[in-house]
């Protein structure tokens, strides 16, 4: 076991210094359908008292999201996407100092949420899915998540399969680190994320936890996101039943093994949606790797 290799992302008024600690970014679904939450923090207020609470919790970063990316979701419209999210991103952008990330793939929704206040793009698409993306990424000049997915939330479930797991999910993140340099995005600016969850078993999601470092040879910080996930679901339901455990706390239990998993293996910055139990469990995880 190694320490990780080290970034310092600044822009803005923002600096994340990654490697040394673990980078926390909490997750607030501004939707009516999410599997994670079940549209809790669909209303506006809620949405805003949900990310002030993560941010208060020690989120070193805020991903405001609008649209459902479960498997089989069908996709909304920008305009409707905007609508749930600029303001709540505006509202924070005025009271917190933490960065705010727009998840979004379309253009004008990641626009609206820069103009609004946030400060960073999570595409899942890797910017593949809208043309326009990269650009706008370029212009505000602020950190760009790439995430790996096979094909599109509606079909990503179906039959997921690979000539080899890490090595054609690396090559992908390598094109798509390069693909956002040609469109004016700085190196220094690409944050890669093997996509846990997106068009992948169970078995491939374990796999990827368990060889995250075969990712260092890209050069960039990593980013993870295993929480809540059906993988972890389906392992610990009880013999013999039927469907996957809803969101009860082992869940939440075996979300924080993955996530010291990830840690352990080289993750960067975590991606959860209960802050407070990450904040303990990478602090003990980081004194380990810093040991």
């Amino acid at each position: 076991m190694s320490g990780r290799t080290a970034y310092r992302l600044a822009w803005g008024r923002h600096v994340l210094e990654l490697g040394r600690r673990t980078c926390i970014m909490g997750v607030v679904n501004v939707t009516p359908d999410s599997f994670s939450d079940g549209g809790l923090f669909f209303d506006f207020g809620a949405a805003v008292t949900q990310a002030e609470n993560l941010a208060a919790e020690g989120a070193d970063i805020l991903d405001i999201g609008g649209e459902s990316t479960r498997p089989f979701s069908e996709p909304i419209s920008a305009e409707e996407e905007i609508r749930r999210v600029a303001p709540v991103i505006a509202a924070l952008a005025a009271r917190i100092r933490v960065p705010i990330s727009i998840d979004t793939a379309k253009a004008a929704v990641a626009r609206a949420a820069l103009q609004a206040g946030a400060a960073m793009i999570n595409d899942i698409s890797a910017l593949r899915f809208d043309p326009q993306m990269g650009s706008v990424a370029a212009e505000f000049g602020v950190p760009v998540i790439l995430m790996h997915m096979r094909g599109e939330p509606r079909t990503m479930q179906v039959d997921p399969h690979y000539a080899e797991l890490v090595a054609d999910i690396r090559g992908f993140l390598a094109e798509a680190a390069a693909a956002a340099e040609r469109q004016g995005i700085a190196r220094e600016s690409l944050i890669v994320d093997p996509g846990i969850g997106f068009g992948k078993t169970p078995g491939h999601n374990l796999q990827l936890i368990k060889r995250l470092r075969e990712f260092a040879p890209l050069d960039l910080p990593i980013l993870v996101g295993p929480s809540r996930k059906s993988f972890i679901r389906r392992l610990l339901k009880p013999d013999g039943a039927k469907d996957i455990l809803p969101l009860l706390p082992v869940v939440e239990t075996g979300t924080q093994a993955a996530v010291a998993a990830a840690v352990l293996n080289g993750a960067h910055i975590v991606r959860v949606h209960d802050v407070a139990s990450t904040v303990a469990t990478v602090k003990v995880v980081d004194a380990i790797l810093n040991a």
